[in-house]
């Protein structure tokens, strides 16, 4: 017998969040996000509470916790976008297509309820948060940044009707053999040409105290158009820099200032510590703060964070003054490469970036959406 319930109480909240870390208990390849933070959906005071209506349920078989699934209104997408879509999240499934169709069956009837008319997923609150449904390259351990799940997740959301709409690729990047130091020399060259330098800090937390506020400014104006992209409100700009604030580096940050001090690029990256956090189901542990702490202090991976450029600088070669800053990333003792993350397929500017180095593509995400009419 398969049942949904609506996730009301504590032991229910538990359920909802340990689910993930016993179906991928065995998964080397799963990466758990912070308990810390997943906790934190369901607290009253919670960021995304003022701007999105949200809603969590738990699939049970024959008694036993079997899946889950969170929706979201996220209102200003939906303005934004002229749309009445209901965001789907956190959605994981035992490898049983009965338990994923109650699920999909309940989550469907609550945003028709809602007024909605599409379904699309999986997607979270903001670019923040994972978004995507793995569909290649499965024997790739995800990043700390990334969504991952089985292959069978793919062959259920088309048996429930639901459609590819976007995609994006992640792949491994590396200093090809034969480097010769041209992408320096190309940032060089523009840096001169626009008289343009780069933003300077004594310590990290300078460097975010005189440039905070331009980088989510330029954030805004660069992900306008960036699928499913909402506006950075103060509320979200403070989760970021809380959640991101200990593996945060001013030596994998690059912010290129015009001759006016007006920020027109940037590019950040992290340390890889999602293996750190494994071990410990993404629970901030003693052991797993002494893994990550290492992690942070020699890297081994690099996972690319965001890469932004101001519209009105595009088409000058300014990109490449990230790529020169990744080269000097790269060289760093003890780093192999550099993990992408996810990038658009249709997102030209950013794949064609990528070619400047030995690029490997690895794995594919997929958002799907669903018509209720």
């Amino acid at each position: 017998m398969i049942t949904v319930q609506q996730v009301t109480t504590r032991r229910q909240q538990k359920q909802f969040l340990d689910f993930p870390l016993k179906l991928y208990k065995d998964c080397k390849c799963y990466i758990p996000p912070l308990y810390s933070d997943e906790k934190k959906i369901f607290r009253k005071d919670y960021v995304y509470n003022e701007t999105c209506e949200h809603v969590y349920f738990n699939a049970y078989k024959d008694g036993a916790m079997a899946g889950r699934i969170s929706c979201i209104i996220q209102r200003a997408a939906n303005a934004k976008y002229k749309q009445k879509r209901c965001r789907f999240t956190r959605f994981d499934v035992i490898e049983d297509f009965q338990v994923a169709q109650k699920l999909f069956e309940t989550a469907e009837a609550w945003a028709l309820g809602q007024g909605m008319t599409e379904v699309q997923g999986p997607m979270g609150f903001s670019d923040l948060e994972r978004e995507g449904m793995l569909v290649g390259g499965y024997e790739y351990p995800a990043t700390f940044e990334e969504t991952y799940n089985y292959p069978y997740y793919g062959d259920f959301m088309e048996r429930l009707g639901y459609r590819k709409e976007v995609d994006w690729t992640g792949s491994r990047l590396r200093l090809p053999k034969d480097y010769n130091g041209e992408l320096e020399q190309m940032a060089d060259y523009v840096m001169r040409r626009y008289k343009l330098h780069l933003a300077t800090a004594g310590s990290t937390k300078e460097y975010l105290a005189k440039y905070a506020d331009g980088f989510f400014e330029l954030l805004d104006k660069s992900y306008d158009l960036i699928y499913g992209s909402v506006p950075f409100t103060p509320a979200m700009k403070k989760l970021m820099l809380d959640n991101f604030g200990l593996i945060l580096s001013k030596d994998n940050l690059v912010i290129v200032l015009d001759e006016n001090e007006k920020m027109i690029c940037m590019g950040l990256a992290f340390p890889s510590i999602g293996e750190a956090l494994r071990p410990s189901g993404g629970r901030l542990t003693p052991g797993a703060l002494v893994r990550v702490l290492r992690a942070i202090k020699h890297p081994k991976v690099l996972d690319l964070g965001l890469v932004g450029v101001d519209p009105e600088w595009l088409n000058r070669g300014i990109s490449v003054v990230i790529s020169a800053a990744m080269v000097k990333m790269l060289k760093m003792p003890g780093v192999l490469y550099a993990e992408t993350n996810m990038n658009l397929e249709e997102n030209y500017a950013i794949q064609n970036q990528w070619k400047r180095f030995d690029e490997q593509k690895i794995k594919l995400h997929r958002c799907y959406v669903k018509s209720l009419a």
